[in-house]
């Protein structure tokens, strides 16, 4: 059996799960401490299922916690970034595009050196380790032991990296070094920006996941425990420890993920309804469509794996105008329970109204007795508005597609939407991020530039795929389940020697432990 447990902003959902089967549910409040929110978790499932922790062979865990701490500016270390690309790109040096409080919460140290690479494999020009030595030795005087590094088209030729990291753990022996080519993608901004945060959230990684092994441990629950990424695919503790960038948008990703097992269909919409905000993405393939664009994580431009996610402001707790056509941004979030009409609070909500038009019932009625029709008819009919647009911008033809309705906040949704050619909203919706959560399986992706003048195409894509199918094994894939979930192949007409962008993306359940 499997738990699965998700901490979001609003709410803390968990699952237990016997294959594809939901045991045990619960949903709560979230709690200010990651332990006991956890602990209170499990000991909701196990009652409900009466089981003993020794049935439990693994524990997913979703967390918003460092996607917050980026967005609140909170909990960062100061952080280094060194470059390698010198004599070229001196006039866009890192963090040149940040806003100023988070670069100030991460400490002005950035340092550009010769090296790096041309995408064919061609040395800009040598590493130069003397300038780096000097760079270290001013990296140590200011006491600073987060580190990223960056190389010019790394992600094709990674040497660089590897070298200017082995000298900083040579000189910084307990360095929290992270390397770009292992965070983001193509686009040396993008993904220094990506390696610069994940190393500023290193020392949070770790106490969170200490905070992760004691609640389990506090229960005698023995078995792994893995966290969910942005993916849709799972890593081990020690992952998120190394690469806690990589859960920013796991929250979204579970629902999507949980809402294809809900309904068992692998190609649809899915909108995921919380107490502030929906957030709509599009299933292929039973795994969430990847964004292609750059992501922006707290003002910092990025380019990690994240999933293709339209948020608006509408959730169950989005304050209704008093002519009910405007509906949010603003929210009563959490306080739903103690600030909506229906709940004794003095706020209209959208909640209020969905109880008002009789679609859901919940709380009191009676407090919303007052409100007009027309109040009531105009909210429900914005409501629906907002999300057929949703859906509008994120489908992938004009065609009506269906629809999946997840999360606490779904119960908004009472009317057929023009945009979809049927809506499902599945049992156990909202625990749907839970769900996904538990029963993700693990990944392996790379994306390199090769010139097929040089190294025939079908040579080309077998390496890549087995170097995929590495990277998931050693994340802790049962290598018997490895499937092909993705191959993308760009040709860069712009570029010379026949040269082409692929990425592959490999799958596989999780390795059960002997």
């Amino acid at each position: 059996m499997r738990i699965g447990i998700d901490v979001g902003g609003t709410h803390t959902d968990a699952v237990l799960m016997n294959g594809l089967e939901i045991v045990g549910s619960h949903k709560a409040l979230t709690s200010s401490d990651v332990r006991q929110g956890i602990i209170e978790a499990l000991d909701a499932v196990l009652e409900q299922a009466q089981i003993g922790t020794d049935a439990i062979e693994a524990v997913m865990i979703g967390t918003t916690h460092f996607t917050n701490a980026v967005i609140e500016r909170k909990e960062l270390s100061e952080t280094a970034i060194i470059r390698a690309s010198l004599p070229i790109g001196s006039g866009l040096p890192p963090k040149c595009d940040w806003p100023e409080d988070i670069a100030a919460a991460v400490g002005d140290h950035h340092y550009m050196i010769g090296g790096g690479h041309l995408f064919n494999g061609k040395p800009i020009a040598e590493l130069d380790s003397r300038t780096l030595d000097k760079v270290l030795s001013d990296i140590v005087s200011k006491g600073v032991k987060s580190v990223a590094v960056a190389a010019a088209f790394s992600p094709a030729i990674a040497e660089h990296e590897i070298q200017m990291a082995e000298l900083i753990k040579a000189r910084i022996p307990d360095a929290n070094v992270s390397l770009s080519h292992e965070i983001g993608r193509l686009g040396i901004l993008e993904r220094e920006n990506a390696a610069l945060l994940n190393a500023a959230l290193g020392d949070l990684a770790n106490r969170v996941v200490s905070s992760m092994q004691a609640a389990l441990a506090e229960r005698n629950i023995g078995c792994p425990f893995y966290v969910s990424q942005n993916d849709g695919t799972l890593m081990a503790a020690d992952y998120i420890a190394r690469y806690p960038a990589l859960t920013f948008s796991s929250g979204p990703t579970n629902s999507l993920r949980g809402a294809a097992i809900l309904s068992g269909i692998s190609d649809a919409i899915v909108v995921d309804i919380g107490g502030t905000t929906a957030d709509v993405g599009v299933l292929a393939g039973g795994f969430p469509r990847e964004s292609n664009s750059h992501i922006d994580v707290g003002g910092v431009r990025t380019n990690f794996r994240m999933p293709d996610i339209l948020p608006i402001g509408l959730g169950g707790g989005s304050l209704v105008d008093d002519s009910g056509s405007k509906l949010g941004p603003e929210s009563v979030g959490h306080r739903l329970v103690n600030e909506g009409l229906v709940f004794g609070g003095n706020t209209l909500t959208t909640t209020d109204i969905a109880v008002a038009n009789g679609s859901c019932d919940v709380g009191d009625a009676s407090k919303v007795a007052h409100l007009s029709n027309d109040l009531v008819e105009t909210a429900t009919q914005t409501m629906h508005r907002m999300i057929d647009e949703a859906v509008d911008k994120m489908r992938p033809s004009e065609n009506p597609v269906p629809v999946i309705l997840v999360g606490g906040g779904a119960i908004l949704v009472s009317r057929p939407l023009q945009t979809a050619s049927k809506v499902i909203h599945p049992e156990y919706a909202g625990v749907a991020n839970a769900i996904g959560a538990a029963i993700a399986q693990v990944g392996g992706e790379v994306e390199h530039i090769v010139s097929y003048s040089k190294i025939d195409r079908d040579k080309a894509m077998a390496a890549a795929t087995e170097e995929a199918q590495s990277k998931a094994i050693a994340a802790g894939a049962d290598e018997t389940t490895l499937r092909v979930l993705d191959v993308e192949e760009t040709t860069m007409s712009y570029m010379d020697d026949d040269a082409a962008r692929i990425r592959i993306k490999v799958v596989g359940d999780l390795r059960q432990a002997s």
